[in-house]
């Protein structure tokens, strides 16, 4: 019996408008993985707070993964240790910061356990609300990043013409060594353009010597694509955006807060 590897997206995918997982797609999920089969979250989110949510939802699946920061980071959770980090280039850390004030577009960085941010304000407390990490705020940011941080996140609550303003104005200054791409209407993310949670897909398919055609992977949003593409089966659900979609191999015919992955993850076990 050949294993499989099944990624999550989390907000809008895996967890419901309570941020929680919904019974019969845990079950699923039971059933999926005590077949020998993995598990993977495969989000946005840095692992810290990957990690947050696996442990905070009472999870504990043989055989689980976390992908983060937009595939910059693989964990092995039964192992406790990263598989592989990448980051932005500290060099560029600064003068996006920069860059964003001159736009003036609200953007913060990551070490390995803060948030680290020259600012507080709006759009941090909108970001707080889910995420929970503790924040640093400091004009001197690479006091408190040492290494190259796993992504960088820009938000703008009111007004995405800004956003995007900065957004082709960061791309002039970096080329084609970052990624930027939307997850949400206020978030864009900021990374190293060899990950993404498609080319995590990959990695994690080749360290645990399986098939790309024995992986499958869910999404709602922009920044879902790649992983949707990448796997062999990419599964889009109902609520989310039209272009992931488009890009997806099936589509659920329920949403996530009605169980809509549980049908697809039961199908899939051997």
């Amino acid at each position: 019996m050949s294993k499989k590897i099944f990624f999550f997206d989390l907000d809008g995918t895996l967890l419901n408008r309570e941020k929680r997982i919904t019974e019969k797609t845990l079950e699923a999920l039971e059933k999926f993985t005590e077949a020998g089969n993995y598990f993977c979250i495969n989000t946005g989110r840095a692992i810290d707070s990957a990690k947050a949510v696996y442990n905070g939802l009472g999870l504990d699946f043989k055989g689980s993964f976390l992908c983060g920061s937009n595939g910059t980071e693989i964990y092995s959770v039964d192992e406790g240790r990263y598989l592989y980090k990448t980051g932005v280039p500290l060099e560029l850390v600064p003068k996006i910061l920069d860059l964003s004030e001159e736009f003036g577009v609200h953007c913060h960085t990551y070490n390995e356990g803060n948030i680290v941010s020259r600012h507080n304000g709006e759009c941090m407390d909108y970001y707080r609300r889910v995420i929970k990490t503790p924040l640093i705020v400091t004009r001197d940011v690479l006091e408190y990043v040492k290494e190259p941080p796993s992504k960088m996140i820009a938000i703008e609550l009111h007004d995405h013409e800004k956003q995007e303003r900065f957004r082709l104005a960061l791309k002039d200054m970096v080329g084609d060594k970052l990624t930027l791409l939307y997850s949400n209407a206020y978030y864009m993310e900021i990374f190293p353009s060899e990950a993404g949670k498609g080319s995590a897909v990959k990695r994690l398919a080749d360290i645990l010597g399986v098939d790309v055609k024995d992986t499958y992977a869910a999404g709602d949003e922009q920044n879902d694509i790649s992983m949707l593409e990448a796997a062999g089966t990419g599964i889009a659900m109902l609520n989310g955006t039209d272009l992931v979609k488009e890009s997806a191999d099936l589509i659920t015919t329920l949403d996530n807060d009605h169980d809509g992955l549980a049908e697809f993850i039961l199908g899939v076990i051997d």
